[in-house]
């Protein structure tokens, strides 16, 4: 379930990426990367912080559902 949520995660960001995902005035990370674009040259923070949210999200539920696995796995003493 956790790698399942990291994917619905990625997917969102990458539709509101190209336009398809979630729609204004609601927020997304994907959206925010998109219109950081225009200040990459000059403000490229705009950009990092979004990304490495994502990032973090991803990382997150992924070591989430590698630790609840390892937790409750019977078969490994």
């Amino acid at each position: 379930m956790s790698l399942g949520f990291s994917s619905a995660v990625l997917s969102e960001a990458g539709l509101s990426y190209l336009g398809l995902g979630i729609q204004p005035p609601d927020p997304s990370l994907g959206k925010m990367l998109f219109e950081a674009q225009k200040f990459l040259l000059t403000k490229p923070w705009y950009a990092f912080i979004p990304g490495v949210m994502i990032t973090l999200i991803v990382l997150g539920f992924n070591l989430f559902g590698d630790g609840l696995r390892d937790v409750t796995d019977t078969r490994s003493a």
